[in-house]
């Protein structure tokens, strides 16, 4: 068979994206995937140059309504041609052995979906402990096998299948500054606090007073968070602070609710 041939029959893949302001992290994460077949971004209300970056690389841009990270990243899931599915958030990077890895993994389709491990920066320091690495996440997947579930954070994808485990890093930049760590740690209590009032659930004094010390003690200690420095107790101690804040935030919806 012809290198064409080949090349024509091969397992096709879209890497789907998911942004709103992203236009420092957009350009890195989109280089890093310049190879696939497709690429997907889905803009939920960017206001700086992100789609204009996502034009310039290449990539098929799509703006919606944002109604949760679980419901945006199942539309661009929707919209994918290839058969297989890599999702990005953009303020991650598949580094060169990774790359490797998802083509061969997709060439030989052993396995339904892949997770692979993700290795944060917290403030220019790769943290490796702290319960954040390794951080499995399942990412890659055929598209007629998985679909994320509609959580509106902490979404997941449902995998109909086997699933396989790739070694190679995913990089995520998610912190490389204390402010953008408490501007994402604002929005993320508050849409967990929203999400869990909805549920049902509700905020006591256990929550409240013991729950923020454990998860100090569980990252810190029981996990080894000590191992990555001053930026480990950062790490513990926003971590702590945010199971907190979360609570807090639910026990006001609960008040309010009460009148």
């Amino acid at each position: 068979m012809s290198d064409a041939a080949k090349d024509k029959n091969r397992p096709t893949l879209s890497v789907v994206i998911i942004t709103r302001d992203e236009e420092q992290n957009l350009p890195r994460c989109l280089e890093s995937v310049a190879w696939a077949d497709e690429l997907i971004v889905v803009d939920t209300g960017s206001t700086d140059s992100t789609r204009e970056i996502a034009y310039e690389h290449g990539a098929t841009v799509y703006e919606i309504e944002f109604q949760g990270y679980g419901p945006a990243k199942a539309y661009g899931v929707d919209q994918a041609r290839s058969v297989w599915i890599l999702s990005l958030d953009a303020d991650e990077e598949v580094s060169p052995s990774l790359v490797k890895e998802i083509k061969a993994a997709i060439a030989n389709s052993a396995h339904d979906g892949y997770t692979v491990p993700r290795l944060t920066n917290f403030l220019g320091r790769w943290i490796r402990h702290c319960g954040w690495y390794p951080d499995r996440v399942l990412r890659l997947f055929r598209k007629d096998k998985g679909q994320f579930d509609g959580a509106v954070v902490h979404e997941r994808v449902v995998l109909n299948g086997s699933c396989g485990a790739l070694k190679a890093d995913l990089h995520h930049y998610s912190y490389p500054t204390l402010e953008l760590y408490l501007e994402k740690s604002t929005r993320y209590t508050t849409i967990g606090a929203e999400e869990a009032f909805r549920c049902g659930k509700r905020a006591g004094f256990f929550d409240l007073v013991i729950r923020p010390p454990v998860s100090f003690i569980s990252h810190y200690f029981v996990r080894l968070g000590l191992l990555d420095g001053i930026e480990g107790f950062m790490v513990s101690a926003f971590s702590s602070m945010a199971v907190f804040v979360k609570y807090a935030k639910l026990r006001t919806l609960q008040r309010k609710q009460a009148g």
